[in-house]
């Protein structure tokens, strides 16, 4: 079972002025303690619910990007990419650099989006569902094509590019790794077993459920696409409780191992301390 944290509030007790330290403390202690990635919400107006719209929101890419400079080894993405957000070939290209720079750190991490207030206040596109599930089959097919060193004209429906490059090439091979987020049945976990290495699923507390039945959802797309299931991580976005201590938090993550999850994305009301971090550091020597 691998941990990671998702880092979705940016509103530190002490203020905005020292923002760029606390950042930078949290993730240093996420680094030394061996968690797998540090993950940042893609917004530009903040989306937690435990905060506000007014409060403080960082880019993610260029989040990512300094955080890469004070990081060594921990892995690096969003969790999750709007995909109608960016251009497919800037997306692309921003995850490319982010892996140079970063010596090989780079998840894509990218969805339909959902955040109908967001793209209205921010001047963001976000058209109807199904058109944002088509550009996002073709954002996935774009970004492998791109990786792979193809830079033949690409035509979609939605998007046409007449000459792709992408150079420098990324560091990670074949290609950093694509995670899906979401856990719609017929398309989201379709688009995972087709193009994705990863899925993103959500903790809900019933006794596994959901967890289940969405994972055999997605072994059922594995064997209609030809692809063996065993290849895609389990991902699971859960919570770290006021109070729970390392040990409780093992035990849930152990839980959700039996269901077949083996990755926990960490998230925590308000902004992660490093008292937290090391809960959940803590939490994974006993996994």
């Amino acid at each position: 079972m691998r941990l990671s944290l998702s880092i979705t509030n940016y509103s530190w007790p002490s203020g905005p002025a020292p923002l760029r330290d606390e950042l930078t403390a949290v993730a240093r202690a996420a680094d030394d303690a061996g968690l797998d990635t540090v993950w940042v919400a893609d917004h530009l107006i903040q989306a937690d619910p435990s905060s506000t719209p007014e409060a403080e929101m960082l880019e993610a890419y260029a989040t990512l990007g300094f955080l890469a400079a004070v990081t060594r080894r921990i892995r690096l993405g969003t969790m999750v990419t709007a995909v109608t957000f960016r251009p497919p070939s800037l997306l692309i290209k921003a995850v490319t650099t982010l892996d140079v720079l970063s010596g090989g750190r780079a998840w894509l991490g990218v969805g339909a989006g959902y955040q109908e207030d967001e793209a209205r206040d921010m001047g963001l596109p976000l058209p109807p569902l199904a058109e944002r599930f088509e550009r996002l089959e073709e954002t996935l097919r774009l970004a492998r094509q791109m990786w792979a060193g193809d830079d033949s004209p690409f035509e979609g429906r939605h998007h046409r590019l007449g000459r792709p490059l992408n150079n420098p090439p990324a560091l990670t091979r074949p290609h950093p790794p694509i995670l899906v987020g979401g856990m719609g049945e017929r398309r989201t976990l379709r688009l995972v077993a087709e193009h994705a290495d990863a899925c993103n699923l959500f903790y809900i507390p019933d006794g596994g459920a959901t967890i289940r039945r969405k994972l055999d959802v997605l072994a059922r797309h594995c064997e209609a696409v030809g692809r063996p299931y065993d290849d895609i991580a389990k991902t699971v976005s859960t919570r770290l409780n006021a109070g729970e201590s390392a040990q409780e938090l093992a035990a849930r993550c152990a839980a959700l191992g039996t269901l077949g999850i083996d990755h926990a994305v960490v998230i925590t009301d308000g902004p992660w301390a490093e008292e937290a971090v090391g809960r959940l550091a803590a939490a994974q020597d006993k996994l």
